[in-house]
């Protein structure tokens, strides 16, 4: 039975609130609470205006990318519509396996009539090249931050390097497929993964793929500054770009695997910077933690939220089975 996602995005939300909730709040008790609270009481409340300005930056940069590539494979999908969609994608980053993000192709599929297993290649292109550019933010300085912790970049880059490098060639990536295909339970989908092999090789195309990859790394990057900015906003305007471009992407990586990056992203800032920040106490770090989340996340699924309402709206209102079932067709 179909289950509307409206009333599924609820219960995403608020067990992912509950859970952001006891993690800051464990975090705090653990770095001393009063002294996190006295942390957020010397905070200037106007950074926030540069901080969420720059992530609505990285929103935007990351809409421009994910259209670029709809047209790329030549998806007339109308802006406005899109830019709903889009923005209504932002909320799913908090759905179990982040698997709620196949709104985008379904929301494309149902106001266009592409398939889905045309259009689903950009969106795992648009998450792929994010991932390869906070890789190469962390990299940049994970020997001088971290350098016992630098297979969490190097062996993913090798997972994705060889992927791209099969992609790259039309015969060796065609026949991966078909092996794939002969796999029991994938023999029924195999035309289908054929033609998503199709799209997958075009948006990856070298000229696409570099371009999306730098728009990548200018949108993460302005969030990374954002974390900075938070730094300056609790009094330490010392702390330097280099070390939070690192801790930012550090920590998105090492969460890229849960919901949000609950739990794991907001650890990796909460005791990161008191560890490779000179002057940055726990307490002080957790706030940083708590705020740049607020800013970085916490907006996101906001924003998302309202637009959800639009979306559903504008198709007559919504209905998604399980993202197991969910339809490439």
């Amino acid at each position: 039975m179909k289950s509307n996602l409206i009333v599924r995005f609820r219960k995403w939300v608020v067990i992912s609130i509950a859970i952001g909730a006891f993690l800051y709040l464990g975090g705090a008790v653990m770095a001393d609470i009063d002294r996190v609270s006295g942390a957020l009481e010397t905070f200037q409340w106007w950074m926030l205006i540069p901080v969420c300005g720059l992530t609505l930056l990285n929103y935007a940069l990351r809409f421009v990318k994910w259209h670029y590539l709809l047209r790329r494979l030549n998806v007339d999908m109308p802006l406005r519509d899109d830019a709903w969609n889009f923005t209504a994608g932002l909320a799913m980053v908090i759905s179990p396996g982040k698997a709620g993000e196949l709104l985008k192709p379904y929301v494309v599929r149902e106001r266009t009539g592409v398939p889905m297993a045309t259009t689903v290649p950009a969106l795992v292109t648009e998450r792929l090249t994010d991932g390869i550019a906070m890789l190469i933010l962390a990299g940049i300085s994970v020997s001088a931050y971290a350098a016992d912790k630098i297979h969490y970049v190097t062996i993913p880059a090798a997972v994705i390097a060889i992927g791209l490098g099969i992609l790259a060639h039309e015969g060796l990536s065609m026949a991966t497929v078909k092996m794939l295909g002969r796999l029991p339970g994938l023999r029924g989908v195999s035309e289908k993964m054929q033609e998503m092999l199709v799209s997958l090789r075009s948006c990856l195309a070298p000229a696409p793929l570099l371009l999306t990859i730098v728009l990548s790394v200018v949108a993460w990057g302005a969030e990374c500054w954002g974390y900075q900015l938070i730094f300056h906003g609790l009094g330490f305007t010392d702390v330097g770009l280099d070390v939070c471009v690192f801790l930012y992407a550090f920590a998105t990586v090492a969460g890229s695997a849960m919901p949000g990056g609950l739990g794991v992203a907001d650890g990796v800032l909460a005791g990161g910077a008191s560890t490779l920040i000179a002057g940055i106490s726990q307490p002080v770090s957790v706030a940083a933690a708590i705020l740049i989340r607020i800013c970085t996340l916490w907006i996101g699924v906001a924003m998302g939220a309202f637009a959800l309402l639009r979306v559903s709206a504008m198709l007559g209102g919504i209905d998604l089975q399980s993202t197991e079932d969910a339809e490439t067709t």
